[in-house]
């Protein structure tokens, strides 16, 4: 029996196809497992093939899969495009331009970097929305937000088609291993541990953005890495104020952690090549935006120069 096409099944699908676990991207969709399996076999159902392999791990697309990817990219988009497009006409400020960024980037790097960029020119109707990685990237492909401003790294996806969306380096930071020092000063937890005395390490979620990074760069060292993984949180500030109270070591946004490096209340827990280096990047579609919006965009061409965190004194 054929039925129509519900449009949170496309969301279903595509949130699937970032996390690759029916576990996660049921919690992302607010549902319970066995509903989300029930709304993907639908879709299944409605489409006429099978989009996902469930035999490997993480699961992966089928061919099925890889070639309906795109097309419902493309239809929610503009599905969601078109909805955001008539309430911007009802809107009481149509000047109105909206942000989607990162828990830690909205604390430490949007306030200034709006400011390069006001400074001089009138001021901006700004919305700010902080989320976490994969919720920004959500925000703007269903057209919720005209920017989303994230930490990218070469082997983060984006699971933005470079046909439909665009973006600029806005920043660069780096992701550097901090923990609290001993009273002589030296770190607590030292990289790269042994098997004896792993590091006590806080980790990110797999939402994060930061957290892909590290771990591809965890995955990918030319030596051996010890760590024990005491904690877990999608938030860069909660595993500072964690790191701060020595209960382990952590990669922060240099750009967060500037303070504590100069006083001394965080120290390096290893050298340079444990140092990670990320770049801020600002994504928006490629479809005209609202005058203002595209105004601020038309700004970052050569105008305002990238920002760049201050090294500190032990790197400079």
């Amino acid at each position: 029996m054929e039925y129509d096409m519900e449009s949170r099944w496309l969301e279903d699908f595509l949130s699937l196809v970032d996390t690759r676990n029916f576990s996660r991207s049921a919690e992302a969709r607010y549902t319970t497992q066995p509903a989300f399996s029930r709304r993907i076999k639908s879709l299944e159902d409605w489409v006429g093939a099978k989009l996902f392999d469930r035999t490997t791990q993480p699961i992966s697309l089928t061919p099925s899969g890889e070639r309906f990817r795109p097309v419902a990219e493309e239809v929610l988009r503009r599905l969601l495009q078109g909805r955001e497009d008539a309430r911007r006409v009802s809107e009481t400020s149509a000047n109105l331009i909206r942000f989607a960024a990162t828990h830690s980037l909205s604390l430490t790097f949007f306030p200034a970097w709006i400011r390069s960029i006001e400074s001089g020119t009138h001021a901006f109707n700004i919305r700010l929305d902080s989320y976490q990685f994969t919720d920004c990237i959500q925000s703007l492909i269903k057209g919720e937000c005209h920017f989303a401003i994230s930490h990218a790294h070469p082997q983060v996806e984006m699971n933005l088609p470079p046909m439909h969306f665009t973006s600029k380096l806005v920043g660069t930071d780096r992701l550097l291993p901090v923990t609290l020092p001993d009273s002589s000063g030296a770190p607590l937890d030292r990289l790269p541990g042994t098997p004896e005395e792993p590091v006590h390490y806080l980790a990110y979620t797999e939402a994060s953005a930061i957290g892909r990074a590290v771990d591809h760069m965890i995955n990918h060292v030319e030596e051996p890495v010890y760590l024990s993984k005491v904690f877990v949180s999608q938030l860069a500030a909660v595993l500072k104020t964690l790191s701060r109270e020595g209960k382990g070591m952590a990669w922060l946004p240099e750009s967060s952690i500037s303070e504590e490096l100069a006083s001394g209340s965080l120290v390096l827990a290893g050298d340079e090549k444990w140092f990670i280096p990320v770049e801020i990047r600002i994504y928006r579609s490629r479809d005209p935006l609202p005058a203002m919006a595209e105004q601020l965009w038309s700004m970052l061409d050569g105008e305002v120069e990238p920002l760049q965190v201050l090294q500190s004194e032990e790197d400079a």
